[in-house]
């Protein structure tokens, strides 16, 4: 089965407040979605990124991608690393790729029909949680707050 269609798209996502980690201070987050799709399903993909990973994903990957066997992503993700040869593989192009792969199992998991966990072969029962969060910008009381939730 062929894979018909990608669509790339970045989302910036506003923060309430201006958040910092003790390097840096932002007021929003971006997200890049990469959906795929052959026989009548669509897989999602997305990474934190900046909206260049849209152009790299176009211009880049798309090819790659488009007309492949849905059903082999192993050898999807070969074609993407030879596609980025000469741009490189660090920083956004990681990140690109990154959405891509992951919208390609997703999509290979909903043609199969199966859990995407039950695809890639499930390790454990239970898994920890992490939390994100304990910005620097937050009050003492605001941290409190957040951390008692967890």
């Amino acid at each position: 089965m062929k894979i018909e269609r990608l669509d790339v798209a970045a989302y910036r996502v506003p923060t309430e407040e201006p958040e910092s980690d003790g390097t840096l201070t932002w007021t929003a987050t971006t997200a890049v979605v990469v959906e795929v799709t052959a026989g009548g399903k669509t897989g999602i993909g997305w990474t934190y990124g900046s909206p260049a990973c849209v152009a790299l994903v176009r211009e880049e990957l798309e090819a790659a991608v488009v007309g492949a066997d849905a059903l082999d992503v192993p050898r999807v993700s070969q074609e993407m690393q030879v596609a980025v040869r000469n741009v490189g593989r660090p920083g956004p192009t990681s990140m690109a790729m990154a959405a891509a792969d992951l919208a390609l199992w997703d999509l290979k998991a909903r043609l199969l029909e199966l859990p995407l966990v039950q695809l890639l072969g499930q390790v454990h029962d239970e898994v920890a949680v992490y939390g994100s969060g304990g910005f620097t910008s937050l009050t003492d009381d605001e941290l409190a707050a957040q951390l008692v939730g967890w």
